[in-house]
Order: C-alpha cells, then structure tokens, then sequence
C-alpha cells in the first residue's frame, strides 16, 4: 500500500505524511537567491530612480517573507493556521504602530 491512499480512521493502519524530498527545497533555494539579487541588482546599478528601488526592494522583502515563512517554516502545511493568524496578528499591530509613528514625527 503507497503511503498517499487515505485509509479510514479505524484500520489498524498508521497514517503517514508524503515525504516532500529535496526538488522543492532547491528550487524555493534558487527562487530565494534570485529575489536577492534583483534586490542588489537595483541597488548597485546605481541609475535607478531612488523611489523606484525602494518600491522594488520592499516588494522583494515582502516576497521573500512568504517564500521563507511558507517553504523553511513549513507554514504551507496544514495545522498551521493559528501560528498564521498570530503572525498576521502581529504584523498588523507592527504596522499600526509603524504607521502611527510617522503620523506623529511627520504632521504633528
């Protein structure tokens, strides 16, 4: 029996997990380093419009968090939704407080 059949829950058998191998992990590996250096790449090109390479740097940041959190940390697996909801949770209050921040030193 291949371990990716479901089985009823009451057969004796133990349930296990796929076993993802290291294909997916090199190719997240290669998408990670590739977000790096189109970073750097803006940066150290040096002619960029300065707006423009700070736009593209925090789209590559928040790019790089999902691709971290959901491949390295495994939160692309199931089970994992209140950790989600937490850090979720967390990055809301950050960027309020954030927010709030440049409110008070920039226009008051």
């Amino acid at each position: 029996m291949t371990t990716d059949q479901h089985l009823p829950e009451n057969d004796g058998y133990k349930h296990r997990h796929r076993h993802e191998g290291p294909q997916r992990h090199i190719v997240v590996f290669i998408l990670s380093i590739v977000l790096t250096l189109i970073a750097f790449a803006a940066v150290a090109a040096g002619g960029v419009n300065a707006t423009f390479a700070i736009i593209l740097l925090l789209v590559m940041a928040v790019i790089q968090v999902i691709v971290q959190m959901g491949f390295w940390m495994h939160l692309k697996d199931k089970g994992h939704l209140i950790p989600i909801i937490f850090m979720l949770g967390g990055f809301f209050a950050a960027g309020t407080c954030i927010i709030m921040s440049l409110y008070w030193v920039w226009w008051n």
